[in-house]
């Protein structure tokens, strides 16, 4: 009888232990399996908060198949401990153990609000946007000019938040005094700025900053940054370059920058350049003559006047044979390789066209007659 009953209780145990082992793996499987959310949501990790109170949020929006299972997955692969505080977007299908990754790798905000200081050449912004996870689109809350305006309620607000995101947008054609001057309009950051930069050694790009950051440094994060894209743009350049160094690239990129914003065009302008160059001809460029008025301290706000197109000044290319001493903005790393690798074109003329492009010609007589259409469309403007 006894070898019976613990034949029938090791019969039990084996059993028990295959049903268990198959409830593992289920509970396994369904840990690391396409979860059931169909749309995209943003979760709202709080400071403080613990994978109970983020398992409840994420059962509530049907992110996962039980919020328990989700808890007993955490514990599993020892995570409970790891939660980092931040705005997280869920990707639909994504799994419990995609989720739990995300949650505990590094704490990065992935959505949520985003105020970004967007530095012009005409303008700052400071816009406070808001990711929708539905479209994967910003939406814009609030936007004010922070050297020149009051800040508005929601972006105070959503600077008191711990899990708001910030980042720098600096645009391709502004200048070092532009810059400096706008760093110290953005209440997020401390310190001096320092010296300023020289001109074009700013690298246009998106900064990440976070506050409390120093002035000074990031400003030195951008001269880094541009200072590898000048050495990379110098070592692919081409054997039709009419520049003689790295200096000069710079200087004729930031002309190229100013000249226009159209970014097919921007080996069409540098082709014209490198063609007066190795001519000898002058540059005859207004870009340069404004910054000969304003040294790049602000924007002029009119047109050029004769006086001032035959004024002698270092910039002014009018009067000047061949490249002025120093850049005029700060040059994108498009206009950099252009500056060295422009197009193969006859061309010594442009003028713009009316439709944010330029018109090119070869010949000057051609020149005049795209000069001729460019005044008439001026002209109709006027009238209407």
């Amino acid at each position: 009888m006894w070898r019976a009953l613990a034949s029938n209780m090791l019969t039990i145990l084996i059993v028990a232990l295959f049903l268990l082992g198959g409830v593992i793996m289920w509970g396994k499987s369904q840990y690391t399996a396409e979860g059931p959310l169909d749309q995209a949501i943003c979760l709202r990790v709080e400071r403080g908060s613990n994978m109970t109170r983020v398992s409840r949020d994420l059962d509530a929006q049907g992110a996962v198949t039980s919020g328990a299972l989700f808890r007993i997955g955490v514990k599993y692969d020892e995570k409970a401990s790891l939660l980092k505080a931040g705005s997280y977007l869920v990707q639909p299908g994504a799994s419990m153990e995609e989720i739990v990754d995300q949650i505990t790798r590094g704490g990065a905000s992935t959505c949520g609000t985003e105020i970004v200081y967007r530095v012009g050449v005409t303008r700052v912004l400071a816009e406070v946007r808001e990711l929708d996870p539905a479209s994967n689109r910003f939406v814009e809350r609030a936007e004010f000019n922070p050297a020149e305006e009051e800040a508005p309620a929601e972006y105070l607000a959503k600077k008191a938040e711990p899990d708001t995101r910030y980042r720098i947008a600096l645009a391709e054609g502004v200048t070092s005094w532009q810059v400096v001057e706008a760093l110290k309009a953005m209440d997020v950051l401390q310190g001096e700025p320092g010296p300023r930069p020289p001109e074009g050694m700013l690298a246009p790009d998106s900064y990440e900053i976070v506050p409390g950051d120093q002035r000074a440094a990031i400003l030195a994060q951008m001269q880094e940054r541009q200072i590898r894209r000048i050495n990379d743009a110098w070592e692919a350049r081409s054997v039709d370059a009419a520049v003689q160094s790295p200096e000069d690239m710079l200087i004729l990129a930031s002309i190229i920058e100013k000249e226009t914003g159209v970014a097919e065009e921007r080996g069409q302008v540098a082709s014209v350049f490198t063609n007066r160059l190795k001519r000898g001809m002058r540059l005859q460029t207004d870009p340069t003559v404004i910054y000969g008025v304003t040294k790049g301290e602000g924007v002029l706000g009119r047109g050029l006047r004769q006086s001032e197109l035959r004024r002698v000044t270092p910039w002014n290319t009018y009067v000047i044979e061949g490249l002025p001493p120093t850049p005029i903005a700060n040059p994108g790393l498009a206009s950099l390789t252009a500056a060295v690798n422009p197009d193969q074109t006859d061309y010594l003329f442009f003028v713009a066209d009316g439709t944010g492009g330029h018109a090119f010609a070869e010949t000057l007589a051609e020149h005049n007659a795209n000069v001729a259409k460019w005044r008439q469309i001026e002209a109709d403007r006027d009238n209407n």
